[in-house]
């Protein structure tokens, strides 16, 4: 008799599923994270002859969505003043239409003649019929370098390139030390010396915090288990491996929130700069305190959302009053790097701000309807989910490098303080420069920006 669609029962005593031969891709609609099929030994070697074809595959994808070349800003840097920020365009126009042409059509022609641009629509991951977390060579370096921690995947490596990507090690601000500027002097925060950068500027109980933030814990594909995706058994991750001195590295997951895995969208590290005055954690699932927020991190989405794969890889469960209330403590109290030309009600002060800046902050609160959720006088954000209905332009489910795409749905406002620290954008990281972002947010609310108002809102973003 079949087996009905959904289940999944495994055969005794062969560590295969019911009705999948060893060779077989996982049940594409499955809810629960399957037992591996094979042995580590052959799941490790058809991975590693697999890697070069999928890396190829994810190249090919990438390319025929940008222009992958560096161009960037003139005199524009990243917060630690060592990497220039990208700036123009990377988004590739369809063939025989312009921006402005494009921006005149209605959703509906778009959607009918197939023309919103292949950058727009959701970036796949890598390898997403496994997906999991996947580090930048220069996370993965600097970890193994400190630490003897390899966080190398035998199955896939980063893909976007790193003039793409935030500046690391990106610098440290804190809100209770704010006149001593950067206090990461340069270097990556690890279990290996966190004490000695931070003994005497910390409190204990946030000197203890950050220690469990940089403390590895088994994850999906970093653990112990034959499932791992680790060459070696690994101790796992840190929060920090991810938050790089408590910002982002670019390191990529898929969201630990929806089912079945080809729907599964892949999700950028955010940065936690600024949580003290963010009311939603995660960008859909609508975690309302960084305690909520840190807890869930280390039950489920280390592991892709599911707790019983959790259980069996050594699941970490912080105490919620000795050990997540410290970790939440040391994490609110990063602040986001200094923004000279801003006044304390995050208005520009014309007396340092440029031309060009000041009207790209007239167009923000005016007809780039910005500030309508990204609030100058709250972060630039208003705490909101909102859904910008995207599936107007185009038709979901369309399949690319496994990825089902489904319509995005409600997202969180993202801060747009230190916003040129943070490529790529959006929750999936499918915009490559602020350029692509406000191409983007041009087209889908119809704002009929022109080429001015789009080049003076890049220059007045660079200034946050």
């Amino acid at each position: 008799m079949p087996l009905p669609k959904r289940a999944i029962c495994v055969v005794a005593g062969t560590g295969l599923l019911a009705g999948v031969a060893a060779s077989d891709p996982l049940p594409p609609d499955a809810t629960y994270r399957a037992l591996p099929t094979q042995p580590f030994s052959d799941v490790k070697a058809a991975d590693e002859a697999q890697k070069d074809g999928v890396m190829k595959r994810q190249k090919d994808v990438l390319s025929a969505r940008y222009d992958l070349s560096s161009h960037p800003i003139p005199g524009a840097f990243m917060s630690g003043g060592r990497k220039p920020v990208q700036g123009g365009v990377r988004v590739k126009l369809p063939a025989g239409v312009s921006w402005d042409e494009l921006g005149a059509m209605s959703p509906a022609e778009i959607r009918s003649k197939d023309l919103l641009p292949l950058g727009f629509r959701p970036l796949p991951h890598v390898k997403q019929a496994t997906g999991g977390q996947v580090f930048p060579s220069e996370e993965i370096k600097e970890i193994l370098k400190r630490e003897g921690r390899d966080l190398t995947r035998f199955d896939v490596d980063f893909d976007i390139p790193s003039q793409f990507t935030p500046e690391f090690p990106p610098p440290i601000f804190l809100t209770t030390h704010p006149e001593l500027g950067d206090i990461s002097r340069g270097r990556l925060l690890s279990i290996r010396n966190y004490y000695d950068l931070t003994n005497g500027i910390l409190t204990p109980v946030q000197l203890e915090g950050l220690r469990l933030l940089l403390t590895p814990f088994p994850q999906e594909e970093f653990n112990q288990t034959e499932d791992r995706k680790s060459a070696e058994p690994s101790l796992g991750v840190a929060c920090l491996d991810c938050h790089s001195n408590f910002h982002t590295n670019a390191a990529f997951h898929l969201t630990p929130d929806v089912r079945p895995q080809s729907e599964r969208f892949r999700l950028d590290t955010t940065s936690l700069r600024g949580v003290f005055n963010q009311q939603i954690h995660g960008s859909k699932r609508s975690l309302r305190s960084i305690e909520d927020f840190t807890q869930f991190e280390q039950r489920t989405a280390y592991f892709n959302g599911d707790h019983i794969s959790a259980t069996r890889k050594g699941a970490n469960l912080p105490d919620r009053t000795n050990q997540v209330a410290l970790m939440a403590q040391m994490q609110n109290i990063v602040d986001f790097p200094p923004a000279p030309k801003l006044d304390p009600f995050g208005r520009l002060d014309p007396t340092k701000a440029t031309a060009a800046e000041l009207k790209g902050e007239a167009v923000f609160m005016g007809k780039g309807k910005c500030s309508g959720c990204h609030n100058p006088q709250t972060e630039f954000l208003d705490n909101n989910m909102h859904d910008l209905k995207l599936e107007r332009f185009y038709s979901p489910g369309r399949e690319e490098n496994g990825l089902i795409a489904l319509p995005d749905g409600p997202i969180k406002t993202f801060t747009l303080r230190g916003i040129k620290d943070s490529p790529p954008y959006l929750h999936d990281g499918r915009l490559l420069t602020l350029d692509d972002t406000v191409e983007y947010f041009n087209l889908v609310l119809g704002l009929k920006l022109d080429q001015s108002d789009k080049q003076a809102l890049v220059a007045y973003l660079l200034t946050l």
